[in-house]
């Protein structure tokens, strides 16, 4: 099976990838007005965060490569995701060496890129490495003139686009009075409000207890809302199933958490920036996810 895979894998990028102009009427009639293109196989995922503020911080992947020779790799960044090549910051060109070939970018290699301060690429930020293969003969291939059906299909491991995070390892102490930047979902707050974030109880734990609820609108149920962080990246998860708060409504409620809830908690920064699944008792049912995000005084 593998072989057959390999062999239409081949076909593909003959038929799909570059169509040398021809005289005949239908080109494809003829397999020798066919080229071949070629693309770059994921051989080793690497690292994915780069550490807040570090100018030696990097992201990498490994790759090989599949079709036509490689001589070198071009890679790209942007903030978030962009498809449209004219968008994309030349981070650096790679020499294609074979098998183990090493996609790497630093902190400041991105920031140079993108032109901006290093202490600009804040926590939370994602960010987009584009590849754009040159072949020997000089022929580009990148997102924009490769077949879609590569990626996400684990039969060709194609990596024509990767992401990497910005993150900020959690140190805790997180306890002190924040400014509510967003709460427009569940509304317990106004932006602009101040809120008190409390420790704990746990390790790596922020208590989110007078924050929601809101005591003008209902009363915590203990624990509380607790959040749980990854002392390495930061990344902010919360127990399913646990209920927070009571909640004087018409008629009353009890809140509790839902699957799912991500975010990030920052002590760098002081930035909380959640995405809470909260569920409400009956008749109010499941009220999806709701933005919190707040910053440290």
């Amino acid at each position: 099976m593998k072989k057959i895979i390999k062999y239409f894998c081949l076909f593909a990028l003959v038929i799909l990838f570059s169509c040398k102009k021809s005289g005949v009427q239908n080109s494809l009639a003829d397999v020798s007005n066919l080229g071949v293109g070629s693309y770059i196989t994921l051989t080793k995922a690497g690292n994915k965060n780069l550490v807040y503020n570090n100018a030696t911080s990097t992201a990498s992947i490994t790759v090989d490569k599949y079709g036509g020779d490689v001589d070198k790799i071009i890679l790209y960044v942007v903030v978030g995701e962009n498809s449209d090549p004219a968008s994309w910051k030349k981070v650096k060109t790679v020499p294609f060496t074979g098998p183990g070939t090493v996609l790497s970018a630093s902190s400041q290699e991105i920031v140079t890129a993108l032109g901006i301060a290093l202490s600009a690429l804040n926590p939370g930020t994602t960010l987009s490495f584009y590849n754009q293969v040159i072949t020997k003969d000089g022929r580009k291939f990148d997102i924009s003139n490769t077949i879609g059906a590569l990626e996400g299909n684990s039969n060709y491991n194609a990596v024509l686009r990767w992401k990497a995070v910005v993150i900020c390892p959690f140190t805790g102490s997180m306890a002190g009075t924040y400014t509510v930047i967003s709460d427009k979902n569940w509304r317990d707050w106004s932006a602009g409000d101040l809120v008190q974030v409390t420790d704990g109880p746990g390790a790596n734990q922020v208590n989110l207890s007078q924050v929601w609820p809101n005591s003008a609108y209902g009363a915590t149920v203990s624990p509380g809302l607790l959040i749980d962080v990854d002392p390495a990246t930061g990344a902010a998860t919360s127990k399913t199933g646990v209920a927070w708060g009571s909640y004087s409504g018409n008629p009353p409620f009890t809140a509790s958490t839902g699957s799912g809830s991500s975010g990030y908690i920052f002590s760098c920064t002081g930035r909380i920036d959640l995405r809470i699944h909260i569920v409400a008792t009956a008749p109010y049912g499941d009220q999806q996810f709701n933005e919190l995000i707040l910053q440290k005084q």
